[in-house]
């Protein structure tokens, strides 16, 4: 076999170098690198050799550049569903914006309506007021709407101010040389519009006369219809109609610190004078000469002759019948000054309101003298506080039921007793005829009775041992130190 190691053939690693010219080199670099040449007509001995190019050598040199898969194609939908997609998208945006603008008309006309309505409202309450104020100079007697506005005094003046009254009775009296007559001033308001007029028993006591006078000068001749003496109460009646007439309020409302005024006739000749002030005290006892009276106390100025007036609250509402005052000097010399006391309203309705129907109170009655248990004598002998008992009318309820003197009241039909205006108010509970209980402390031990009412009677003599001589006048007329002298 004939070996082919020794073969001339190019290795293929090595390609063969061709022979140089180099006088062709010279003349013609390019044959000299194995090309043919046009000049000399030689050719490469390797023309026709499959290794005449060397693919490596010859093959462009590149960067590989990995080629990424291309993303599938998503199949569209049918350009029916696109449409039928955009015209939902549509038809949802276009409903929330008419939801939404429905919503907020809505809203704003709920809020527009509702000014509107708070405005009517303040327009008819003002219509209301000049309506009311229109036929009186100076105020119409009439509290504000309920609205629970708050008056200045200015403003509760010029409302209320129609409604009060001055009160001039001629009074009997006895002097030295025989019977005299004697004038006597006070205040009052109108209760309702046909002529009720409500005052102070003591500012018509033994009146033979009494004349009331309006706040534009107007006199009227007045009747007594009722009174009750106990409570220092009275009404009188004139003939008038549409008269302005006090509206009237709620005593137990009140606190201490609360602003009051008392419009009256102080002296008898300073009519229709207002005194501002402020609750100063509540559930005072105060004695009189018949009774004690739970009262109400202010600084607002309560001279004589403001007697049976009224005293306002802010709302222009009467809540009291101013009745007293503490005046004159204490034991050491002291001035006093600006204690003045009225009777709650709230105490005091039910006696009006059967004042006015009747004439009398009908309300229960015990047929006891009571006074007050004294807070030492209790604590040094163990005792309760209650109403001790000094006095027990003949035939009456009390002394049918089995009461005595110096037992001591501690309860009346369910209402706890711990002194006389606790009793009092318990008794207006009941009428007369109405049968309940009465527990009492006897010889240190607790007794409950039953006991069946009276109704109280129409005139009430002064028990003995409440009668008291009259005190000498710390201020007043001449007339006033003359029958404290020499009346009889």
């Amino acid at each position: 076999m004939e070996s082919f190691e020794n073969q001339n053939f190019p290795n293929p690693e090595t390609p063969p170098q061709p022979p140089v010219d180099s006088a062709a080199e010279q003349h013609n670099p390019q044959d000299a690198a194995g090309t043919t040449s046009g000049a000399s007509g030689k050719s490469s001995p390797y023309a026709d050799s499959p290794f005449e190019v060397n693919p490596q050598r010859c093959a462009p040199e590149y960067t590989y550049q990995p080629q990424t898969a291309p993303k599938p194609k998503k199949p569209r939908k049918p350009l029916g569903k696109r449409i039928l997609a955009c015209v939902l998208v549509v038809a949802l945006v276009a409903g929330g914006c008419l939801i939404t603008a429905y919503t907020m008309n809505e809203y704003w006309e709920e809020r527009s309506e509702a000014a509107i309505d708070r405005l009517t409202e303040k327009i008819d309450s003002l219509e209301k007021q000049i309506e009311q104020a229109a036929p009186f100079s100076g105020g119409s007697g009439h509290a504000l709407p309920d609205t629970g506005d708050v008056l200045t005094p200015s403003q509760l003046y010029a409302w209320n101010v129609n409604s009060v009254v001055a009160i001039s009775s001629t009074v009997q009296a006895s002097g030295m040389y025989g019977p005299a007559e004697a004038s006597s001033s006070g205040s009052g308001f109108i209760l309702s519009e046909d002529g009720y007029v409500v005052t102070n028993y003591h500012v018509i006591q033994d009146a033979v006369n009494i004349d009331v006078v309006m706040y534009d000068g107007t006199e009227y001749a007045a009747e007594v219809v009722g009174f009750d003496s106990t409570n220092d109460l009275a009404v009188l009646k004139i003939e008038a109609e549409d008269l302005p007439a006090a509206a009237l309020g709620s005593s137990s409302d009140l606190v201490i610190g609360d602003m009051v005024v008392a419009i009256g006739n102080p002296l008898g000749e300073l009519a229709a004078t207002q005194t501002v002030g402020y609750v100063s005290g509540i559930n005072r006892e105060v004695a009189t000469d018949s009774s004690i009276i739970n009262m109400i106390q202010t600084d607002a100025a309560i001279n004589p002759g403001n007697s049976g007036g009224p005293l306002f609250n802010m709302r222009g509402e009467v809540i009291g019948i101013t009745t007293a005052k503490y005046s004159g000097t204490t034991g050491s010399g002291a001035s006093i000054e600006g204690i003045g006391f009225a009777i709650p309203m709230d105490d005091v309705l039910p006696i009006i309101n059967d004042l006015v129907e009747h004439g009398y109170v009908t309300g229960g009655y015990l047929g006891v003298t009571v006074q007050n248990t004294d807070a030492d004598s209790a604590a040094m002998f163990g005792l309760p506080t209650g109403a001790y008992v000094l006095e027990v009318t003949e035939g009456g309820s009390a002394d049918r039921a089995g009461i005595q003197p110096k037992d001591i009241i501690t309860d009346l039909g369910g209402y706890k007793v711990s002194n006389i205006t606790e009793l009092t108010r318990a008794l207006r509970n009941f009428q007369g005829g109405d049968s309940t209980t009465v527990t009492v402390i006897r010889s240190g031990k607790e007794v409950t009775m039953d006991i069946t009412l009276d109704e109280k009677p129409q005139e009430l003599p002064t028990p003995a041992t409440q009668a008291t001589e009259p005190a000498m006048p710390s201020e007043g007329s001449y007339e006033d130190w003359f029958n404290w002298f020499f009346g009889g």
